[in-house]
């Protein structure tokens, strides 16, 4: 079999890269090593209407399990703080029917998709599956964190998600749970799709993510699990190389994932997008350069926020629960009512910023983090 592009992996910036390929003619083969598109699915799901407008995707009914209108941060003793999250107009998508959702778009495009294959080998011409070798110029690989872990473990976070009913949750509303003793660097979250439903999940450097999730939830009070999901996250920020021979990388497998919070599906899938109108313009051009530009692209778009994060995230772990307590008892209504009004979903670095800035707060958190406090704020 022969191919201008095999994309590694049906992630949402794999398919969106092959739909963006296939598009201009060429020719494009999706494998996924799973037995379905959408599965295992580990996203909380949770993406802004104006991303998915960039991303060129109108959910579907059955793609669409939510709309949030406050998000509620606890600290470690119990203190609370709501955000309005309306403003951002934040949504929670099914991610096993948002996938299947872009690769239909992809495979309308003239891509084809082929489940229960999995790269083994990258050879001369092409690549080694399960089933064979397939011919390609270009290899795209969108395969996940998995592509990461032998590469940096320092970069890498345990998690798990339940999916669970409980009527503890409330269908409005994200819920986040800062304690550096019991999530260390992380956090958990309560992410609701529908009534009595919701994503619940823990992650946190050096913890059994099931141990301290179902202790979680044993503190949330009665529930009834029915999906687990264990998957390690990516915090660490986008690798160096985007393009390495004829090998281009996308989405999580590039470290395309947000350092703070791990979500990944607008800057992953502009990642793909990006990655695919490069691979087309090489392939009708054959120039090195054009192939190059993707990574310059997704930089001038990302390169400052994540940068940021970085930075955000370095001060945040380090931050202990005492000085936790020092910045939720700081934060004034009028800190709330600027970041609810001004935030954004996808671009968030400005919000932490405004909280750790709070007076009162600066010199609790400073005699923690020094210097690099100032340099976040400025």
């Amino acid at each position: 079999m022969d191919y201008d592009v095999v994309v590694a992996g049906g992630s949402v910036a794999g398919l969106l890269c092959a739909r963006e390929i296939a598009s201009q003619g060429h020719r494009v083969l999706v494998i996924e090593e799973d037995y379905e598109i959408g599965t295992p699915e580990h996203c909380g799901g949770l993406v802004s209407i104006s991303a998915m407008d960039d991303l060129g995707i109108i959910p579907m009914r059955g793609t669409l399990d939510n709309k949030v209108r406050s998000a509620r941060l606890v600290s470690p003793s119990g203190r609370e703080v709501t955000l309005d999250a309306r403003p951002q107009q934040v949504i929670v998508l099914d991610r096993r029917e948002f996938d299947k959702q872009v690769a239909h778009q992809a495979t309308t495009s003239g891509a084809e998709v082929m489940v229960r294959t999995q790269l083994r080998e990258i050879t001369v011409d092409g690549i080694r599956t399960n089933d064979g070798n397939i011919r390609c110029k270009i290899i795209v690989d969108a395969r996940g964190v998995s592509s990461l872990v032998n590469r940096d473990r320092t970069g890498i976070l345990p998690s798990a998600q339940y999916e669970v009913y409980a009527d503890w949750v409330d269908k409005d509303r994200v819920e986040v749970y800062l304690d550096q003793e019991k999530y260390p660097g992380f956090f958990a979250w309560v992410i609701p799709t529908r009534h009595d439903e919701a994503k619940v999940g823990v992650a946190g450097r050096g913890i059994n993510a099931a141990s301290t999730l179902e202790e979680f939830l044993g503190k949330k009070g009665r529930h009834s699990v029915i999906r687990k999901i264990f998957a390690p996250i990516w915090v660490k920020g986008p690798i160096k190389d985007f393009v390495s021979g004829n090998v281009v990388t996308v989405g999580d497998a590039a470290g395309q994932a947000k350092p703070t919070t791990a979500g990944g599906i607008y800057s992953s899938g502009m990642g793909g997008i990006l990655a695919g109108r490069a691979v087309s313009q090489f392939l009708n051009t054959g120039k090195r350069e054009d192939l190059a530009r993707y990574q310059q692209e997704w930089n001038d778009k990302f390169g400052r926020e994540f940068s940021q994060m970085l930075l955000a995230r370095s001060l945040l772990e380090r931050l202990d629960n005492k000085s936790i307590e020092s910045l939720f008892g700081s934060i004034t209504p009028q800190v709330l009512d600027e970041v609810s009004r001004d935030g954004s979903f996808d671009f968030h670095t400005t919000s932490v910023a405004k909280i750790l800035g709070v007076k009162g707060s600066v010199k609790a958190v400073q005699a923690i983090l020094g210097n690099e406090l100032r340099r976040f704020l400025g």
